[in-house]
This record gives structure tokens, sequence and C-alpha cells, in this order.
């Protein structure tokens, strides 16, 4: 792996929690599990680092204890280091309300002094609301070619007012140029779409967030890039492989059983460019003489004794004898009881239920137990 000291990589942890706030209420939307041993944060973090970029900031609220516990010191990114590395920047100004951040260019500007202390010449800022396995190395090469003042990383998407919220729409010329920025338009059918991850010099930057800050704005797409998309050369990257969207708990959900078809796990994991994580050192799983599973990502530390189908299973879920789960997502430390029946159902970290209980959802409107809840 190269190693490209000339780039920052700012990751905005928590910038759309409000989007999934049933699975934010106790962490960031970086920090919510995925994929079975995974959360968000892992994958533009991942991405950062297969693409060499050594120092990355993680730009989080106030309530970051569980993503503070997933990344540690950076260790499993190699990013514990001591020049660059990883470093986690909470709000610290009093103008920031309740410790959330309205956009990306307020965030930026509390932040800015440790992106003005790094000597790169070159960010990449990035959102934990897209899942993909994406090399950067790419977009900036792009980016200093054609020579724009921002590159924004967009993918073919089948977008309708139903289906989608606070998407950005790019409509873009033969050469790529963005023409114009659609904040949820009243459209429908495939079109691009803006991954929320953008490329641009630090000095450029450093203008658009000092000049937001001056005139009270914070939003990075609709008070700069929608009026300045004609003043500025904004650039599209077409990104064509596998991608998806967490804007809901029933894209979470899609999202997740996503990852059951082998060739979406081909596209986002691949040997070349793995996504890192934290290691859970657990025990492999153990299933016991009556058990079932088929189709499913189980994680290490679980113990099976009754039946799985089409579902994911985070480290250390125990499902009791005689119980069924099918097209469920249960995260960390769930344990079911015994006789149990659970269809359609996210059960966040360490939820219990007791023998006989039956919960049933459907992929429109899954249904979700909050942490520790007790059935």
């Amino acid at each position: 792996m190269s190693v490209n000291n000339n780039v920052l990589g700012l990751i905005f942890a928590s910038l759309h929690d409000s989007t999934v706030i049933e699975l934010t209420k106790h962490r960031t939307m970086g920090s919510t599990l995925f994929g079975g041993r995974y959360r968000l944060i892992d994958f533009p973090l991942s991405n950062m680092v297969n693409s060499g970029i050594t120092q990355v900031g993680i730009i989080t609220k106030s309530n970051y204890g569980s993503l503070l516990n997933h990344l540690g010191a950076g260790r499993e990114w190699d990013l514990s280091r001591k020049k660059g590395g990883l470093h986690l920047l909470p709000p610290f100004s009093q103008n920031v309300s309740d410790g959330v951040y309205r956009g990306r260019l307020e965030a930026l500007n509390n932040v800015w002094s440790y992106v003005e202390h790094s000597k790169c010449e070159y960010v990449v800022l990035s959102d934990c609301d897209y899942v993909a396995n994406i090399n950067f190395d790419n977009v900036i090469r792009q980016h200093k070619e054609t020579e724009a003042d921002i590159t924004i990383v967009c993918g073919k998407y089948k977008y309708s007012e139903e289906s989608a919220s606070g998407v950005d729409v790019l409509e873009m010329d033969e050469t790529g140029r963005v023409n114009s920025v659609l904040v949820d338009p009243l459209i429908s059918g495939e079109c691009n779409i803006s991954l929320d991850m953008f490329v641009m010099r630090k000095d450029f930057l450093r203008k658009l967030v000092k000049d937001a800050a001056s005139k009270n704005q914070y939003s990075l797409v609709r008070d700069c890039l929608q009026p300045r998309v004609k003043e500025l050369k904004i650039m599209g990257y077409a990104f064509d492989g596998y991608f998806s969207r967490i804007d809901s708990v029933k894209h979470y959900y899609e999202a997740n059983l996503a990852l059951l078809n082998p060739e979406n796990r081909k596209q986002l994991f691949k040997p070349e460019a793995p996504i890192y994580t934290k290691i859970g050192d657990n025990a492999p799983v153990k299933y016991g003489l009556e058990s079932k599973a088929s189709n499913s990502l189980i994680a290490d530390g679980c113990v099976i004794e009754g039946t799985v189908e089409n579902s994911i299973l985070f480290r250390g879920v125990k499902i009791g004898k005689g119980s069924v789960v099918k097209n469920c997502i249960l995260m960390q430390g769930t344990t079911i009881g015994e006789d149990c029946s659970l269809t359609a159902v996210i059960t966040d970290k360490n939820v219990t239920t007791e023998n006989g209980r039956v919960l049933t959802g459907s992929d429109s409107y899954p249904v979700y137990i909050s942490k520790n809840a007790k059935l």
C-alpha cells in the first residue's frame, strides 16, 4: 500500500443521524453496526487507508463514546502513528447547538485549526451514509487532471420521491462537469446521485469555510454548490461499483440483507482492498445438534441451537432451542429464548427475549427492538 502524505481525510461520523434516529439514539451513524461485524465508519475509513491516506480526522457529535470505543487509537487501520494517524474531533465550540452540527461547513469551521495544521495539499471528505469500496487515488487523479475546484463521487441510482430523502441529484454534461445540483427533486428514474464524497484543494476549502462562516451559512450543498454551480468547476467522478445508501431503517435493513447476495459481497469486500474493523477475538460459532442455518451471515461468538434463515447475526448472538429466525438482523449480544419465532426483526445490542415470544414484521416495515430491551 502506497502512502499519500499530500492528502488529508475527513469523515463526518454523525451528519445523517436524524435519518435513522432509532439506530443513532445511543451512538453516531458512523458507529452503527453493519454486516455482522462492521460499523458504518469502517467503510470510508478503510477506503482512505487503502488509498494511502495516513492522516484522517473523524468529525463527530458530542455523544461519541461508542465511536471512540470502536476506533481506539486506529491500530486496526494502521493509523496508530506518531505523525498523522487518526484523530477524533468532537465539538468544542459553544456555538454548536447540543453538540450537533447543522452541516459540513459549520463542522469544518469548528475543527479548522486541525485542518490548517496539516501540511496536506488536498482534502477528501466523506460521510457515513453510503456503504462502498472505492479507491480515492482514482478520484484524486481525475481531480488533478481536470483542474476541478470540487470533484464529487457519484453513482447511478433508481431515484423516486418515495424511496429517497436528502438525496443530491447531479446533472452533468458529456465531459462530466456538473451543471446543476438538485436536492430531493420531484423526479423519478435512474439518475446520478452524489455519494457524499468530495475532493478539493485545502486552500480552496479554506475559502469556502471562512466565507460561509462570515455569512452564517453551514451547508456545503445548499449554500455553496447549488448557488455557485455555474461559477465553480465542479466535476463528477462516476463510480460504477456496488454501493448502498442508508437513509432510513428500512434501507438499513435492505442494505444488510443485500450482503446475502454473493455478488454484492464480492464487490464490497475485495481481497486487494479489505474493509478493516475492530478485532473481537471471539470463539468460533457453536452449532447445536438440532440447529439449522441457511443463507445467513453468522459472526464469531454466536451459539445456534435453533433455526436461522436469510439473516445476519452479529457477534455473540444466542438462538435458543426450537426458535426460528427468518429475515432478521440481530445485533451483538442478542439472546433469543427457546421456541421463539422472529420474522423481519432488527434487534439492537443486548436484546433479550423470553421463551415463546413471536415477533413478526415485513420487508417494508421491519420490527425494530431498541438496545438492552427485555421482551
